[in-house]
């Protein structure tokens, strides 16, 4: 039970799991916001340790450097300085070598935690307070998607572009009838980090109405003919979500070894920034058929298992808690809009309590004004600041 509420299943608020909430919540408290500086990751994730989450540092450290890699996250919510990993699989440099920040959407989860929009609870230690669920101003479970593995149950929810769920949420706000085929208006499907291109709308269609169901991703490969009309070559520029670039190179070349691909004359990674394999092909070689080849015995098409498994709120004898869920587009959206506007209300009343407090004392100042030579007298004429308190 403890694995899939604090560990590998997110809330479907904020769409963070407890160690990524925890470490936001850090870097707010240390003020790393984007217009600022950076500071060592070997300082946030001690602060994360030591203060909010009972794991060790590494864990820590690597759930920091997932939430910058602008491959694996649509919307990165964190600023990495320094090596943070590649789409090759490198690994990122060490904690005391590295710096971060938060992003512009990494903040947004956090706007107006400090007027009491969210629940608190002790931390471990019980020395501390730290947020049940972040404000979260954006939808953070479409945006950037997840992958959980909990027990007996599991979570793959893919990232989505930012603009189209917005415009499903303020559709959802104006029609709370709207079902999830109507929000497929908007939601045109995934957006992946890397690019690539989905098939099959049926299947889309399935996946964000019943919270399961497969997508097929392919890369995007093109023909090219060579100059002087020297032959041709296979261009890969986008790959699918979550392919190694580099075990994808490996994987060509050793079903050209095995000849279960022919044609091939050489295969070279010319990416920089951007992806770029070129595969050069034999003069006698058809290049679709090597293409088509291509998709059917490597990663450049491969599926996305949707899982839409979330923790969403539910009270049971009055008490308040959180229990897996399988949801649709529209679960998730309507679930995220409640909790905007519980925030929304909590932030209202913070707002109207502190101007109350505000008019009290504006109105004791005012009738002082009013008295203001009684008022003097009478300060003058107290033996200390306690009996001037009482006289007045």
């Amino acid at each position: 039970m403890s694995v899939i509420v604090s560990r590998a299943l997110p809330d479907v608020r904020d769409g963070l799991k407890p160690v990524h909430r925890r470490i936001l919540y850090t870097m707010h408290e240390l003020n790393l916001g984007p217009t600022g500086k950076t500071r060592k990751s070997a300082k946030i994730v001690g602060d994360v340790t030591g203060n909010y989450h009972p794991h060790g540092g590494a864990a820590v450290y690597e759930a920091m450097v997932k939430l910058a890699q602008d491959f694996g996250m649509r919307y990165p919510l964190v600023i990495g300085q320094g090596n943070f990993g590649s789409i090759d699989g490198d690994n990122p440099a060490a904690e005391r070598y590295t710096e971060a920040k938060m992003s512009r959407v990494g903040t947004e989860l956090l706007s107006d935690i400090e007027k009491e929009t969210v629940d608190w609870r002790p931390n471990y230690e019980g020395t501390r307070e730290e947020p049940v669920v972040l404000p979260a101003s954006v939808p953070g479970l479409l945006l950037n998607g997840t992958l959980g593995i909990a027990v007996g149950m599991a979570t793959n929810i893919p990232p989505h572009n930012l603009g189209e769920i917005i415009d499903a949420t303020a559709h959802l706000i104006d029609d709370p009838k709207a079902a999830s085929e109507d929000l497929l208006t908007y939601v045109k499907g995934p957006d992946f980090p890397g690019g690539g291109v989905i098939y099959n709308k049926k299947d889309v269609l399935e996946a964000y109405t019943t919270g399961k169901g497969p997508i097929t991703m392919r890369g995007v490969a093109e023909i090219k003919e060579k100059e002087h009309g020297k032959g041709f070559c296979i261009e890969i520029t986008q790959i699918p979500y979550q392919v190694n670039k580099s075990s994808l190179v490996m994987r060509l070349a050793e079903l050209v070894t095995e000849k279960k691909i022919d044609g091939i004359r050489d295969i070279r990674d010319e990416s920089t920034d951007e992806i770029s394999i070129i595969i050069e092909l034999k003069s006698d070689a058809v290049p679709q058929k090597v293409l088509n080849r291509l998709f059917k015995y490597t990663d450049m098409q491969k599926n996305f298992n949707v899982n839409m498994v979330a923790l969403a709120p539910m009270e049971q004898e009055g008490r308040r808690g959180l229990q897996p869920q399988i949801m649709s587009l529209k679960d998730i959206l309507a679930a995220f809009i409640q909790h905007r506007q519980e925030v929304i209300r909590r932030r209202t009343e913070f707002e109207l309590r502190r101007a109350k407090e505000r008019a009290h004392i504006l109105e004791g100042l005012s009738k002082a004004l009013q008295f203001i030579d009684k008022v003097i007298e009478i300060i003058k004429k107290s033996a200390s600041r306690e009996d001037a308190h009482k006289n007045l």
